[in-house]
Parts: C-alpha cells; sequence; structure tokens
C-alpha cells in the first residue's frame, strides 16, 4: 500500500501488475477457476481475458492505496459519470436506491467517488476475516463520507437507509447458498443469486439502479456508469433475473473487468455434479 501510495502514478500502476502477478503465481486455482469459468461461459480468449481481470484488480489497488490522496477537488482526474440522470431521477421519486453493482471494474472507487461527486451513500460490506485487514480497508472506505453497512445488520441498516431517501450499494454477483437465493441463468449456466436484494426492493419500494466504475484504456481513468432502473414486479425470481440480465449484458461488453476467479457458479441445482475440482 506505501508504494503504491507513494510511487509516480505510473509506476505505481506497473508495481501493481507485478504485485497480482505474483499473486496469480502463489495462488493456481485462481487462474484456473477463472478460465473453467470462461469456458463455461463461452468465450473466446480466455488467457487474455483471465489476465486482464488481475490487471483489473491492480488497477483497484492503486486508486484504493491513494483513497488518503482523492479529493472532492481532484476525484475528475480518476472517475467521470454516464447516466448520473438514471440516478438522480430514482433518488428523486423519494423513496431511496438500491444501485445493483457487481465485482466489476473498480467497485470500491465507485462509491468513494459518488461521495464526492454527488452525496454519500450506503455500502454493505462483508467483514475481512483479518480484523486488522479489515479495520483498514473499513477505514478507507468512508474517508469520502460513506457509510458501511455490514452484512451481520444489513437488512435493518438498508431499510433504515432507505426510508430516509438514500442510496444503498450492494454486490450481487456472488454465489449464494441454494437456502439463501434462487437460480437464475446466467452465461448460459445455472447460478444461485441471493433473493435478498430484490425482496428489500419489493418491501421499501426503492429504484433499483445497476451502476458500475469501468476503466477506459484511452481515458486512463474510470467511468462511472449508471443504467436506466430495472422495473421491479414483485416476482422474486423473475426480478433476480432481470438484474442479472443486465449485470451479463454489462460484463460481455467488458469482459476483461469481472472477478472471473470467483467460484460463482459453485453452488449447483439439486442433482447436478459440482462445477469446480
Amino acid at each position: 500500500m506505501f508504494s503504491l501510495a507513494a510511487t509516480p502514478l505510473a509506476l505505481a500502476y506497473k508495481l501493481a501488475q507485478v504485485y497480482v502477478r505474483l499473486l496469480d503465481l502463489a495462488l493456481p486455482r485462481l487462474r484456473r477457476t477463472a478460465l473453467k469459468n470462461l469456458e463455461m461461459a463461452g468465450l473466446a480468449g480466455r488467457e487474455r481475458i483471465a489476465t486482464g481481470g488481475f490487471n483489473s484488480i491492480a488497477r483497484m489497488v492503486v486508486s484504493f492505496a491513494r483513497f488518503p490522496q482523492i479529493t472532492a477537488a481532484n476525484v475528475g482526474q480518476w472517475i467521470q459519470y454516464d447516466g448520473i440522470e438514471n440516478f438522480e431521477n430514482a433518488r428523486r421519486a423519494g423513496r431511496g436506491v438500491l444501485i445493483a453493482t457487481a465485482h466489476f471494474g473498480n467497485w470500491e472507487l465507485s462509491a468513494f467517488a459518488h461521495s464526492f461527486l454527488t452525496a454519500p451513500m450506503h455500502v454493505v460490506v462483508r467483514p475481512i476475516d483479518n480484523p486488522m485487514i479489515d479495520a483498514l480497508v473499513e477505514t478507507r472506505r468512508a474517508l469520502s463520507g460513506n457509510h458501511v453497512i455490514t452484512k451481520n445488520d444489513a437488512a435493518r441498516g438498508i431499510l433504515r437507509a432507505l426510508k430516509a431517501g438514500e442510496a444503498v450499494g450492494i454486490l450481487i454477483d456472488q454465489n449464494t447458498l441454494a437456502d439463501q437465493g434462487v437460480f437464475i441463468d446466467f452465461f448460459g449456466a445455472k447460478a444461485c443469486a441471493n433473493s435478498a436484494f430484490v425482496k428489500l426492493a419489493h418491501h421499501s419500494g426503492a429504484a433499483v439502479v445497476p451502476g458500475y466504475a469501468l476503466w477506459s484504456h484511452e481515458e486512463k481513468r474510470y467511468t462511472l456508469y449508471f443504467e436506466p432502473p430495472v422495473e421491479m414486479t414483485g416476482d422474486v425470481q423473475a426480478d433476480t433475473q432481470r438484474v442479472h440480465a443486465r449485470l451479463e449484458a454489462a460484463i460481455r461488453k467488458n469482459p476483461d473487468q469481472w472477478l472471473w476467479m470467483h467460484r460463482r457458479w459453485k453452488t449447483r441445482p439439486p442433482g447436478e455434479p459440482p462445477l469446480y475440482s
């Protein structure tokens, strides 16, 4: 963290690529999982996309290391908006906004910068197992004024924020146990998705707005995209599928920025064999 914060930015990006390459070599199961997922999804150029995923993490770590240096005055050098009207229109409805995001692009910077660019928001996180690292990460996440909601008290914290008309960002793309979610189609295979997200939307009446911060190689900065709201019908299965269809479409446009090394399809429908060794 110190080396990425103290060196010139161009050098910091190169250092971060070295660090994630070492991670890649030290934990070969990460690349194996990524290649397995990409094969199952039917995407070509799997090695290139997997490497791009590691490089995406490198860029995110650089920005995270520099959170103390990012302010309202210079945040525009790191990120810009596209589709902010989709978020603003949803917020004006007054019932809160659930931002459906993912381990895609720079999920840390998207929330951090949104506080400077618009207003502080709430982010739902799972505490990191190492308490020292967890304390460091949580402190940095709050530097721009955001509020952290841990999954231990998520439902009540989320509903309070939505009732106040505020925004809550939730990562929706991780594997879920069968008793906590529903099976949806994701890249042509059944994936278990947490159903709590749409249930919160149904209960609160909050708008569901997909949002992702994606890297532009041309501009050398991120763009925080807000898509039009996802219509909620009250059907948990159908609405969960609808939200994840939006996510899949976004990933297909920038596959090298999604976290393919996560065992996203680990939970299988009854009777199906495991996908990962």
